[in-house]
């Protein structure tokens, strides 16, 4: 009876520390709770991340107790991808935001548009009157196709009442990235610099790759089987981010 106990617990152990590499160095599940990047993500959609596309950090491993003080096999990330990364305020906090500026660029919104190194970053207006949420609240906004410096093309909402207008003009410091949600009127990023702000190279997670799962918890509880046909988003599983 002893060995057999003794087995399970190594069983246990081992199938734990697979879990923890896996998670440390492959991939990672996170859920979005928030409508900061509506329309690309919903809440309630679940997805996986990559960890190896930007090297690691101590903040690759669970609870950042990574054995690693500066970044290793780092590969610089591109303009236009959708990053989770650790928020400067406290090192712990997980968001995930979408890149516009890399180290040196200069952003800036000037009468609701926004000002890459000195360039108007195109939109075109793809829906009118498109309800979005901000979180219990659903506000009109109309949706945008953007399009960055680097022919990355994603959606945008502005509010159609009440946008953010105009900025000072941001200065990406060396080692550091500039992110903005897709939600632009929802959505606590850079430009809020004592709670985001610049987001250093080494709070870099991973790169968001695509939804697994998606339920709109709005309707009902995933654990209510019954209320699945209405919750379940079907549509967007295994659905790449772009």
């Amino acid at each position: 009876m002893k060995k057999i106990i003794i087995e399970n617990i190594k069983t246990i152990l081992y199938a734990l520390a697979i879990a923890i590499l896996i998670r440390s160095l492959l991939l990672q599940p996170f859920y979005i709770p928030s409508s900061s990047m509506e329309p690309s993500l919903l809440v309630g959609d679940r997805l996986f991340v990559t960890k190896l596309s930007y090297g690691y950090s101590k903040h690759s491993f669970p609870f950042s107790l990574g054995p690693i003080k500066n970044r290793i096999l780092f590969t610089e990330p591109k303009r236009g991808d959708v990053i989770v990364f650790k928020t400067p305020s406290d090192n712990r906090t997980d968001y995930i935001k979408r890149l516009i500026g890399l180290p040196g660029d200069k952003i800036q919104f000037i009468d609701g548009n926004l000002y890459l190194n000195n360039i108007e970053i195109l939109k075109s207006k793809i829906k009118f009157n498109s309800n979005i949420y901000c979180g219990n609240f659903s506000v009109e906004t109309n949706v945008f196709k953007e399009k960055l410096l680097n022919s990355k093309e994603y959606l945008t909402t502005y509010y159609k009442n009440g946008s953010f207008q105009n900025s000072d003009e941001f200065i990406v410091p060396k080692e550091h990235y500039f992110f903005l949600g897709d939600n632009r009127d929802c959505s606590k990023d850079s430009r809020f610099l004592s709670s985001v702000g610049y987001v250093h190279k080494n709070n870099l997670v991973g790169k968001a790759q695509f939804i697994f799962f998606s339920t709109n918890i709005k309707e009902g509880s995933v654990f209510k089987f019954w209320e699945w046909k209405k919750i379940l988003r079907i549509e967007r599983f295994f659905k790449k981010i772009v």
